[in-house]
């Protein structure tokens, strides 16, 4: 006795299973259910009771790889494994978003596919090869492409909110009747999540709009299943907490059942599938479950828990539960378990072994192709017209007379919406109201509250509605009031939204166009929620474009191009506009109209990538055909460049100079090589950034400048390392048109260096 708690919980448990069904010592049962009661036969629960061991065995062999220093074993599901239960209730179209122990689930649901090799696929994952069939050997992932299950890593409660997303889209796509659904219109989705992610604020927040949805009477075909094991790695979950929270709370069903009871899980998830796919709403399915073998593999779990608790756990195993069903119901005997386990036994071990010799990825470029997305043939099915001209019925007039940024956003996702039925508009206020600065002025007049719509005041659940709206085929455009706002929800774009290309192998993605209104320079606001200029949260995203016009027909074309890159190429896609822009009419002067453009002569797109390359036009000292180098290149976007724009008119009619803007407006991923070309022979260069010194846009450009080893004299230009004061005291602290004059005249102070740059090999 004393040797086997010697030995590693994997043997140990494995070992205790053998004998105690061997010597008949299996634990009692806490119900009087039976297999016609809970609508099973015999075949069905020898079907899951396989997905269980199957998911068991896998968990022995990551640890005894991991050990072996053959895998890379990090959270197991052992003693989850009436999850099982589940998958067998519901429908492999029912989109499923695991979390790290629902690996029965995974098992039970890939098993209906003919030909499926579940074992095989997921020892793959454990030991991270590039044959991997879902991420290609990037990660340990529960997911399955052909049967509806995104891929999911060490989620905590991240997917949540694109869980409530997806069933809304799923309501969404019923009511519009669309043809372009992922899954079937009666469809139900299903997220499972641990009791210490219930404390998580995404968790919250997700939960709290799955209900409110429901309230509001909107349908939500969700299954939440939280499967409660009673400790959060090595914290315990207070007793009745969970319950407490869900338990009654308004516009959630609450079901509970006993986890480890196979035919309690049956039960239970029977009441729920009618809640979810007849009545279509929200259900919170507690199952409270136990954890064997601590937490992950590197988890010593003796360290912080009694010897008491652990063996309590052990001896109330799911498995030794399902024996014992099986037994009562003579569906198998005690030696054909025997036999069945050891059966399972050998083959995860035979395909595990297996699976560590297959190729791993080896390149950086073999690991990073799936970080961009290639169109798929679902995404192309429909070729959009070039120029997303708005209806005629759509306010004429405003197409045929010159507008701001504003008014011409508006109207360009008019012509998105009226072009493309996959389109759908949504945000805080952007639905009556037309958002806070009319960017969204009259779209839920022209197209219904079903495809432009309000959402609660959540930017976590903004934009997991995004993401579940992508999943289920729509091409989202999901507002963001302020860029401030966005760090609210900053990992539902960094570790969902961006990631599912990477950890799917491009299989998947999540297309979409998200919105933000931001920068600094607004009269009247300060403070750094709405007068914020940081765009360092999406500079260092792997896969995103970062988008930013400085005018008006610029953000038509670009805007047009960021949707194709969404709806043809699956990316996802940041589209910044300046708000202080917005409703800039004038250039110079009042009156002279050089910041509004007529949105019926704004044709095609700008290429992704595409530099804005402007030169002036002094009155004196030499033409363009003299072949004369520009005195200087200012590189800029945003207001920055309508600041630059104003001095460079000063520079070239007061200084005689020949001074050429290079608008950068794509800001990720950031073009070096032709930002350089875009110079060409400019005799000095000048980066004005409006974003903070520390972690700005000039920190790339410099670097870029430096590596390429540009000799010709180049300075920066930024705001100060400060949040945005009110007032004018907020002018402080930001480049101004002043300040771009006496750091171009400064700068054009210094003779011009002999050489240009050389294009370093890459």
């Amino acid at each position: 006795m004393n040797a086997r708690l010697n030995l590693p919980p994997h043997e140990r448990l494995a070992l205790a299973f053998r004998e105690r069904v061997q010597r008949g010592e299996l634990p009692a049962s806490n119900h009087n259910l039976t297999l016609s009661a809970v609508g099973l036969t015999c075949a069905d629960l020898v079907h899951i009771f396989e997905s269980q061991l199957m998911s068991r065995h896998l968990d022995y062999a990551a640890r005894r790889l991991s050990q072996e220093k053959r895998g890379f074993y990090s959270i197991g599901s052992a003693g989850h494994e009436g999850n099982a239960g589940v998958a067998h209730v519901y429908r492999s179209t029912d989109m499923a978003f695991l979390h790290y122990r629902s690996a029965a689930f995974l098992i039970e649901r890939v098993r209906r596919k003919p030909g499926a090799t579940p074992l095989w696929d997921m020892a793959l994952s454990f030991v991270a090869s590039a044959d991997d069939p879902v991420s290609g050997g990037r990660h340990k992932v529960l997911g399955s492409h052909e049967m509806f299950v995104p891929p999911q890593t060490s989620t905590i409660a991240s997917h949540l909110p694109k869980a409530v997303g997806t069933s809304f889209a799923v309501s969404l796509a019923r009511m519009l009747k669309v043809d372009f659904s992922v899954v079937p219109h009666d469809s139900v989705v299903i997220a499972s999540f641990g009791d210490a992610s219930v404390n998580h604020s995404t968790a919250v927040g997700a939960l709290n709009t799955a209900a409110l949805t429901a309230h509001r009477g909107i349908p939500l075909p969700i299954l939440l299943i939280c499967e409660d094991n009673g400790i959060g790695i090595s914290v315990p979950t207070p007793k009745g907490w969970v319950a407490g929270s869900y338990e009654g709370k308004q516009g959630l069903h609450y079901i509970a059942a006993d986890g480890t009871e196979i035919l309690d899980v049956i039960r239970a998830a029977r009441q729920a599938e009618h809640l979810t796919r007849d009545r279509r709403t929200p259900v919170f399915l507690h199952l409270n479950m136990i954890r064997l073998m601590g937490h992950a593999g590197s988890d010593i779990e003796s360290a912080y828990r009694p010897p008491g608790d652990i063996k309590i756990d052990e001896a109330h195993d799911p498995l030794l539960k399902t024996a014992r069903t099986l037994i009562d119901e003579q569906a198998m005997t005690a030696q054909a378990i025997l036999d069945l386990d050891l059966q399972i036994a050998e083959r995860v071990q035979r395909v595990t072994d297996q699976a560590c010799e297959r190729p791993k990825l080896t390149s950086a470029k073999a690991i990073m192709r799936s970080i961009v997305p290639e169109p798929s043939s679902r995404n192309e099915t429909l070729k959009l017209d070039g120029s997303f001209v708005p209806s005629s019925a759509i306010d004429a007039r405003a197409c045929e007379t010159p507008q701001h940024m504003s008014r011409l956003i508006s109207l360009t996702l008019m012509g998105i919406l009226a072009a493309d039925p996959r389109a759908v508009v949504f945000g805080e206020d952007v639905g009556r109201k037309g958002g806070v600065y009319g960017a969204t002025a009259r779209l839920q007049t022209q197209f219904g509250n079903r495809r432009v719509f309000d959402t609660p005041l959540d930017e976590q659940s903004i934009l997991g509605l995004a993401i579940g709206l992508a999943h289920n085929g729509f091409i989202p455009l999901p507002e963001i009031q302020f860029l401030a706002y966005v760090h609210n929800a900053e990992d539902q774009i960094r570790g969902e939204a961006a990631t599912l290309s990477f950890f799917s192998d491009g299989k998947a993605a999540n297309p979409m166009v998200i919105r933000i209104a931001g920068l600094a320079y607004q009269r009247g606001f300060g403070g750094h929620f709405h007068n914020d200029n940081a765009l360092g949260v999406f500079r260092d995203i792997p896969g995103i474009v970062l988008a930013c016009p400085s005018r008006g027909d610029d953000a038509v074309r670009m805007l047009r191009c960021c949707y194709r890159l969404a709806r043809e190429r699956g990316r996802v896609v940041i589209f910044l506009e300046p708000i202080a822009l917005y409703n800039m009419k004038d250039l110079i002067t009042d009156g002279d109209g050089g910041m509004s453009f007529v949105y019926d002569e704004i044709e095609g797109d700008v290429r992704f990538g595409e530099l804005g390359v402007e030169d002036s036009k002094p009155s004196r000292g030499y033409t363009k055909k003299n072949g004369r180098a520009p005195d200087l290149a200012i590189v800029s976007y945003a207001n920055g460049a309508y600041l630059s724009r104003r001095a460079i008119k000063r520079l070239t009619a007061d200084d005689g100079r020949f001074v050429r803007l290079i608008d950068l407006r794509w800001l990720k991923p950031l073009d070096i090589e032709a930002i350089l070309a875009a110079i060409g022979t400019a005799q000095h260069i000048l980066v004005v950034d409006e974003c903070r010194r520390t972690g700005s846009m000039s920190e790339e450009l410099i670097t870029g400048f430096v590596e390429n080893e540009c000799q010709v004299p180049f300075e920066r230009l930024c705001a100060q390392d400060s949040f945005i004061p009110l007032g004018t005291a907020a002018y402080e602290v930001l480049p101004s048109e002043a300040d771009i004059l006496s750091a171009a005249r400064n700068l054009l102070a210094k003779p011009s260096g002999q050489r240009r740059w050389r294009m370093k090999e890459t």
